[in-house]
């Protein structure tokens, strides 16, 4: 029997984030070390707004990452867990954390075949929400549903914003279609109003996560990424994304404030694409941190969502190598909400 929960926003309080240490040379071939220099930062700006819980591989790792995190604010409530992981993207690995029906928290721990079976082994990473579920103390539930948490955005309110090809998808979850997968969402997650958007940006190997796309900042208003260039491979998906959601209603039955968020400028890596996005931010308790990447519209980007987060310090993550990974900021945090 499916248990009836709400999976809370991303900008209602936590309790914490989650996130895992980076340690595939595989992920970052050449460039673990500035990887992990960048994450550090993630790690300190987190840390001034809320406690902060890292996997590490084990005790000899937990060990090296302490000399590593040497600049982290006053008071800050940093722990290491020993869990193995296969890569760092927690946003997808880890559980979400929603709420039920009798106000506890509830740790739905996804099946996870990286993205449809493109990364082997993802074994350890499969095992992950359950052991996050264990530290934390939550009850714990198995879907059977292979649905990353980057995958899917929700206002708390009864609305969520997915990519059909990241979730109706014979290589996740095979025979299973959208009416179905609508109606287990629904219950999981308490959404009464799924918005189906298409393909995602260039460069994405998840076949289209909605945190490179389109960001819930309150409900009834998105952030979405629009890039102006024509001749670029995201002007079209992203003009489509944002088609969408014009003509769509939220689950109160209301037409969505649709803000344009810009892109960066192309950011490749070996010859190819990288999937950056300043959709790719984390909103914390006390401040947003957004991914920035080196280039003239990582200013623009900060402003427009500082106007977005009145109440909320608008925070440069540097991620032009976290991003050579394929994923940024929220790829790799998961948040847990205060019970």
């Amino acid at each position: 029997m499916i248990p009836r929960g709400r999976l809370p926003a991303e900008f209602e309080a936590h309790a914490a984030t989650w996130l895992a240490w980076p340690h595939n040379a595989e992920t970052w071939p050449g460039c673990l070390e500035q990887a992990e220099a960048e994450f550090c930062v993630l790690v300190a700006r987190l840390a001034e707004s809320e406690p902060v819980r890292i996997l590490v591989k084990d005790e000899a790792h937990a060990k090296d990452v302490r000399t590593k995190l040497l600049e982290l604010p006053a008071g800050a409530a940093v722990e290491l867990h020993s869990v193995p992981t296969d890569d760092a993207w927690l946003r997808d690995t880890g559980p979400s954390f929603v709420r039920d029906q009798n106000g506890g928290l509830l740790a739905l721990d996804w099946s996870f075949n990286t993205w449809g079976g493109k990364y082997p082994p993802w074994e350890l990473d499969d095992a992950v929400a359950t052991q996050v579920a264990r530290i934390a103390g939550t009850r714990c539930f198995r879907p059977g549903l292979v649905a990353e948490g980057g995958a899917f955005e929700v206002d708390g309110a009864g609305t969520l914003i997915a990519a059909e090809p990241t979730l109706i998808d014979p290589a996740r979850n095979p025979g299973i279609g959208r009416e179905e997968l609508e109606r287990q969402l629904g219950e999981l997650l308490g959404v009464r109003r799924i918005l189906w958007l298409g393909a995602g940006i260039e460069g994405d190997d998840t076949d289209g996560h909605v945190d490179d796309v389109a960001r819930f900042v309150a409900p009834g208003r998105v952030v979405c990424a629009r890039e102006p260039d024509p001749l670029d491979p995201n002007h079209a998906p992203l003009e489509d994304c944002r088609a969408r959601l014009a003509a769509a209603r939220d689950a109160a039955g209301k037409a969505l404030e649709l803000i344009d968020l810009p892109m960066p400028s192309p950011l490749e890596s070996g010859g190819e694409r990288l999937p950056a996005s300043y959709a790719n931010f984390f909103i914390a308790n006390r401040s947003v941190l957004v991914p920035v990447f080196g280039v003239p519209e990582d200013r623009p980007a900060l402003d427009l969502l500082g106007a977005q987060f009145p109440g909320r310090e608008i925070v440069a993550i540097p991620a032009a190598t976290l991003v050579r990974g394929l994923g940024a900021v929220h790829c790799l945090t998961q948040q847990q909400p205060e019970p």
